[in-house]
């Protein structure tokens, strides 16, 4: 089992699916998790959820608030980012409208790079690990997802730069796909009737991001990594 005891991990898009899953599985093995969602409810059943978290609501499409949320939430260096959060409306391009299209890629890309810069500073002198939720539609195209392919293949492209700068002082970046389907709010608007056949609970992805956060993996730095393989790989 990864010892994350002393470990301050902040986690986007942490009120529900994946994002809840991955802070309720780190805080139970010792993480101190720094959590991040615009649905206040739902955040606060998730720090319930995990002794000494702490948290802020945001709304990441807005660099403004994300600046002020950092400025909250972030008072003493973090280990590892994993940004979670994302805006996924399925619709066809002539039905997207700019501001949809802005807070996607805000949310996707923007706030990751706000959160990045933010922890870069620290991490420079103690090394760290910054997880980017990449999918499917980072590395191909889908039917009416022009704006959240555009930002998980812009996540891609920044991670792999983020890796590089980062090698020289024990910074590791990934992305991460699910790998398996996985039953989340979000999946519930896109997947087909064979994807809901098989999904599974997103907890049964978490280990890896667990084994992930509890030292900088620097050998797989720059590398698009599969959350269900090394949940399968590193069960605890």
């Amino acid at each position: 089992m990864p010892n994350l005891a002393g470990k301050r991990i902040q986690i986007t898009g942490a009120a529900q699916g994946l994002g809840a899953a991955i802070a309720r599985h780190c805080a139970g093995q010792g993480a101190e998790v720094l959590l991040m969602d615009r649905d206040e409810q739902g955040l606060h059943a998730t720090l319930a959820a995990c002794p000494g978290a702490t948290g802020t609501r945001v709304d990441l499409s807005s660099a403004d608030a994300t600046a002020r949320a950092i400025a909250e939430l972030v008072t003493a260096p973090v280990d590892v980012l994993i940004h979670n959060a994302a805006i996924l409306k399925v619709e066809p391009v002539e039905s997207v409208t700019l501001a949809t299209f802005q807070a996607t890629m805000n949310v996707g890309l923007q706030a990751g790079f706000q959160l990045a810069k933010a922890l870069w500073p620290a991490m420079l002198t103690r090394g760290g690990t910054l997880i980017f939720v990449s999918s499917r539609s980072g590395i191909e195209g889908f039917h009416s997802e022009t704006a959240y392919c555009a930002a998980k293949h812009a996540l891609e492209g920044f991670s792999k730069c983020l890796a590089m700068e980062g090698e020289a002082h024990g910074i590791a970046s990934h992305t991460i796909t699910p790998g398996m389907a996985m039953h989340t709010p979000m999946s519930e608007t896109n997947y087909t009737p064979e994807l809901r056949a098989k999904w599974v609970d997103p907890i049964r992805l978490a280990p890896a991001f667990a084994w992930l956060s509890a030292t900088p993996r620097m050998a797989l730095s720059g590398q698009r990594l599969n959350a269900w393989d090394l949940s399968m790989e590193h069960p605890e």
